[in-house]
């Protein structure tokens, strides 16, 4: 399927500012550009509600609020404006990227790259019941549970298959069950987030279950 362009239309999040350097940008872009022959609103309403709100700012130090309301009700004007500008220019721009561009609007992000989660540590383990082991963990952001498991240490100490402790939520305490006393096993965690995202596992921790 083809990528579909899309204009920045999150004007309501700019700063006054960058709403003001925004609007600049689409006059001087879209000014006699011949991919945007009728642009709808025209410039002259973008350019006039650009206008109003630079004077707006300019009497707003010493109006008091009412100024600051002026100011305010000013900025949604043009922010009415560009945004109606904004659905012209996807609809007329071709899905051309380059020729969005060119009308000095912004093109939304088209990346969905999740960033990975971080691996835990594990923090402490100590003895629990016999054949239990607790392990503590640290936190994660984004993490939704935690994933521990654990391998019996060989006569060489080298760990045995691993065996899944199971999906917990709270990371200050995990018991692993199921476990042999005298014997000394290697224990990691990894983080789980949404969309079956998982973190590496973490550096494995020894520990005799006693």
């Amino acid at each position: 399927m083809a990528q579909k362009f899309r204009t920045l239309i999150g004007f309501s999040k700019h700063s006054v500012q960058q709403l003001v350097a925004t609007a600049g940008a689409v006059i001087q872009g879209m000014t006699g550009n011949k991919a945007f022959p009728c642009p709808s609103p025209d410039l002259t309403a973008v350019q006039a509600a650009l206008d109003e709100l630079n004077a707006a700012i300019a009497a707003q130090p010493h109006g008091g609020a009412k100024a600051t309301a002026d100011k305010n009700n000013k900025r949604e004007a043009l922010i009415g404006v560009l945004q109606k500008l904004a659905q012209y220019v996807q609809l007329h721009c071709g899905n051309d990227l380059a020729v969005l561009l060119s009308s000095g609007f912004s093109a939304a992000s088209t990346s969905r790259t999740q960033v990975p989660l971080p691996k835990p540590a594990i923090v402490s383990v100590d003895n629990g019941n016999t054949t239990e082991l607790l392990v503590k963990v640290s936190r994660v952001g984004q993490a939704k549970c935690y994933e521990l498991r654990s391998a019996a240490i060989g006569a060489g100490g080298a760990p045995g298959p691993w065996q899944t402790g199971g999906l917990f939520t709270n990371s200050r305490s995990i018991a692993i069950n199921g476990l042999t006393p005298g014997i000394t096993y290697a224990i990691q965690a990894r983080a789980v987030g949404s969309s079956k995202r998982y973190s590496d596992w973490s550096d494995p921790v020894t520990h005799m279950c006693m």
